[in-house]
């Protein structure tokens, strides 16, 4: 690059001396970017193997190809034949060195600074007085001690008991005359953990409490978090301890405690007993990357400040028709794409990366170029890398497994399914109230996109449509909730029925003002 930064400038210098030059450079700059992008693809493809060939002596980890998938059920794939991890950075920070790609991430900073001066002034020119109360994010992270008792009680509970019941069955598995009886206990008192336990346990403490929005997300995410990694813990070890019992080996496969409190920090949902780790750690990059969370707070803020609060205050009080709705959702598309990016740049990139920094997990693929796709099937593989692997080896893989691989379209309609409902269940418990719009866009719009928009669909209009749609679904997402929000807050019933807990209140909430 360096030589081709040389060389730049005197070419330009003698454009006039060399006019066939300049014509041919950029056909000649295709060429070599078509040939170095194939030789870079060829030996990315090249080191996967590689480590793939080596990932036994290198890390406690393999790879499975997809004959392994489809085995007959008595001769299933151990766990380790699943995700290999392996060191690698983060797609942004490799970008961000990029000082085209940087400059992007300064107009957003740019924007925000906007963002502030526009509420000052405003605030100014009405209080008469600088502003700076910041009452929104104070009411949405209300009542936080109760956040953080509940949120130990969660942890320590999910630290101490699958554990705990995990090494009491496995060290008195071999020795057992009843082994299926002595599991079948021992994994219902794991899933009376998992659905009571953990289920219901914090969301009744949500709901009680009147914890507010951000409190009540904390919890609910903390909750399905924790539920994900007992799952992935209890299903990577307990083939292990069959598998050692059946060939009758004198130790048994237990990970020790601190292998397990490890993976309960470290940002990923696929246990394994020991994980790639960096050399050092670079607490200013921990820095930076809070400090660009708490950034991102404040952005969000100032984004429903300025553009979600004003027209949706008084919108219960128009008279509901088409021409409002269409303008409601095309005006809600700005706010909820920038809501959509500092979701995954504050979370996805900043607060994974943190917390892989202060434990040195090394791999850091926590989601790929989903900017990039031209199918919805890709966007969803690329989106969430973290949460896709929990739902990929543990939902759609074991499905094939009990299944057979005739029923792939099943698997992928199940893991649809499961994904909707918790992302529906999460909106439903933070907002208080039961609006399936993510539900009914998962599953429909979704599953739809997700046949029509597939791997088969290449080209720069695909990417378009793409974007457009998801767009328009930001929009959809954003005015519809905050319709239901605020009528809610207008429209409040005294003796609500089961019916009026299922019927959205929007509808009608403009009748009764």
């Amino acid at each position: 690059m360096n030589k081709l930064n040389r060389i730049g400038p005197r070419t330009e210098n003698n454009v006039n001396l060399f006019p066939l030059h300049q014509e041919l450079k950029p056909a000649f700059m295709k060429e070599v970017d078509s040939h170095f992008t194939e030789f870079v693809n060829r030996l990315i493809a090249k080191s996967v193997l590689l480590e793939s060939s080596t990932a036994t002596s290198t890390f406690p980890v393999a790879t499975c190809s997809e004959r392994d998938l489809h085995k007959p059920k008595g001769l299933r794939a151990p766990p380790e034949h699943g995700k290999l991890f392996i060191a690698r950075r983060s797609l942004l920070d490799e970008l961000f060195e990029v000082n085209h790609i940087r400059t992007i991430y300064h107009m957003f900073i740019a924007l925000l600074i906007l963002f502030i001066l526009s509420t000052l002034v405003v605030d100014f020119i009405d209080e008469g007085r600088l502003v700076l109360e910041f009452d929104l994010l104070v009411f949405a992270f209300g009542k936080f001690p109760v956040v953080v008792s509940t949120w130990l009680c969660m942890f320590l509970s999910t630290f101490i008991l699958p554990y705990g019941l995990f090494l009491q069955w496995a060290q008195g598995h071999c020795c057992s005359s009843h082994r299926k009886i002595r599991s079948l206990f021992f994994g219902m008192l794991f899933m009376l953990f998992q659905s009571i336990g953990l289920g219901f346990g914090p969301t009744y403490v949500a709901v009680s409490y009147a914890l507010p929005p951000a409190s009540r997300f904390v919890i609910i995410l903390e909750q399905v978090r924790l539920i994900m990694k007992a799952y992935s813990f209890i299903r990577e070890n307990v083939p292990r301890v069959l598998s050692s019992a059946k060939e009758k080996s004198s130790t048994i496969p237990v990970p020790q405690v601190t292998q397990y409190l490890y993976f309960l920090f470290a940002p990923t949902l696929i246990y394994r007993d020991n994980y790639p780790r960096n050399p050092m750690i670079r607490w200013g990059y921990v820095a930076t990357k809070f400090a660009q969370v708490i950034g991102s707070l404040f952005y969000a803020y100032y984004i429903f400040v300025r553009l979600c609060i004003p027209p949706f205050r008084n919108i219960s009080q128009e008279p509901f028709n088409l021409r409002g709705l269409v303008l409601c959702i095309f005006n809600s598309i700005l706010p909820g794409v920038l809501i959509l990016f500092l979701v995954f740049f504050a979370f996805l990139h900043c607060w994974l990366n943190a917390f892989a920094e202060m434990l040195r997990f090394a791999d850091r693929m926590f989601y790929k170029d989903w900017w990039n796709s031209t199918s919805y099937a890709n966007y969803y593989r690329t989106w969430n890398v973290v949460v896709h692997d929990w739902l990929y080896y543990y939902a759609y893989r074991d499905f094939l497994w009990f299944f057979g691989k005739k029923f792939k379209a099943a698997a992928m309609l199940s893991v649809f399914a499961v994904s909707a409902a918790v992302h529906e269940y999460v909106l439903g418990v933070c907002f208080g109230y039961f609006y399936p719009v993510l539900f009914c866009l998962f599953m429909c719009f979704g599953m739809v996109f997700n046949f029509i928009l597939n791997d088969r669909r290449k080209g720069p209009i695909w990417n378009v449509i793409m974007w457009t749609s998801l767009f328009l679904g930001q929009g959809v997402i954003i005015c519809l909730y905050s319709q239901e929000w605020y009528a809610h807050q207008y429209c409040p019933l005294e003796n609500p029925t089961f019916l009026d807990y299922v019927k959205p209140r929007s509808w009608d909430c403009h009748i009764q003002i």
